[in-house]
C-alpha cells in the first residue's frame, strides 16, 4: 500500500501515458504578446508579475533591486513546475528534495561566501540579534549560526514537504472511488475544492520561496 501509495512521487511508474518530465519545459508555456489587444490570461499574467514585483521591491533594498529578473524568473519556473504537477501522469519535480535543493543550496551557498568575503563585519554583526542580553551572547551566536546553516534545507524541504502532502490528499481520495463506485458523487466535490486549494498553494509557495530568499540577500 505504500509503496502504491508514494510511487505518485516516481518518474519512472508510469505506464500508461507518461509525461514524466514534460513539467521542466513548462517554461515555455508563459503567455507572449501575439495579439494587439491582450487575452485576459495576459493580463492576470500581468497583474501577478506587477504583484510580485512590487512585493519584491519592498523587500529588497535599492542596491539589490539589480536581482528583480532573477527572482521573477525563480518565481515563474518553481509555480509552473507546481501547477503541472497537477495535470494527470506529469510527475511534479518540486515534490523531490533534490529538484528544491537544486534552487536553494546555490543561493544560499553564493549568497554567504559573499557575504563573509565582502562583508565580514555586517555578517559577523547578524549573529548577536540588537538588544540580545550580554550574558546570552554565546547562545545567541551558536543559535544564529545554526539558523544559517539549515536554511537551504528549510527552503527545499518546506517546498517539497507542501507539494507532497497536497498530492497525496488528493491520491488518496481519488483512489476512493475504484473500491467503492457509490462513493464517486461525494468525494468529486471534495476532489474538486482540494485541486483549487493545491493550485492557490503551488503559487504560494513559489512566492514563499523568493520572499525568504529575497529576505536573505538583504543581510548581506
Amino acid at each position: 500500500m505504500m509503496m502504491n501509495l508514494f510511487s505518485i512521487f516516481d518518474p519512472t511508474t508510469s505506464t500508461f501515458f507518461s509525461l514524466n518530465w514534460l513539467a521542466l519545459f513548462s517554461i515555455v508555456m508563459v503567455p507572449t504578446h501575439f495579439w494587439v489587444i491582450p487575452s485576459r490570461i495576459q493580463i492576470l499574467w500581468k497583474m501577478l508579475s506587477f504583484f510580485i514585483t512590487s512585493e519584491m521591491s519592498a523587500n529588497l533594498s535599492k542596491k539589490n533591486h539589480k536581482f528583480m529578473m532573477f527572482f521573477m524568473s525563480l518565481f515563474i519556473v518553481i509555480m509552473m513546475s507546481n501547477l503541472m504537477g497537477l495535470v494527470p501522469y506529469v510527475f511534479t519535480p518540486s515534490s523531490h528534495i533534490m529538484f528544491s535543493m537544486a534552487f536553494a543550496f546555490p543561493i544560499w551557498i553564493t549568497l554567504m561566501l559573499y557575504g563573509w568575503i565582502n562583508h565580514f563585519n555586517k555578517m559577523m554583526i547578524h549573529l548577536v540579534p540588537m538588544g540580545s542580553p550580554n550574558i546570552l551572547t554565546i547562545f545567541m551566536v551558536l543559535i544564529e549560526t545554526i539558523s544559517n546553516l539549515i536554511r537551504p534545507i528549510t527552503l527545499s524541504v518546506r517546498l517539497s514537504a507542501n507539494m507532497i502532502s497536497g498530492h497525496l490528499l488528493i491520491h488518496l481520495l481519488t483512489s476512493i472511488p475504484y473500491n467503492h463506485n457509490n462513493m464517486f458523487i461525494i468525494t468529486m466535490p471534495i476532489i474538486m475544492t482540494l485541486m483549487f486549494l493545491e493550485s492557490a498553494v503551488a503559487i504560494i509557495q513559489s512566492y514563499v520561496f523568493i520572499t525568504l530568499v529575497s529576505l536573505y540577500t538583504n543581510e548581506i
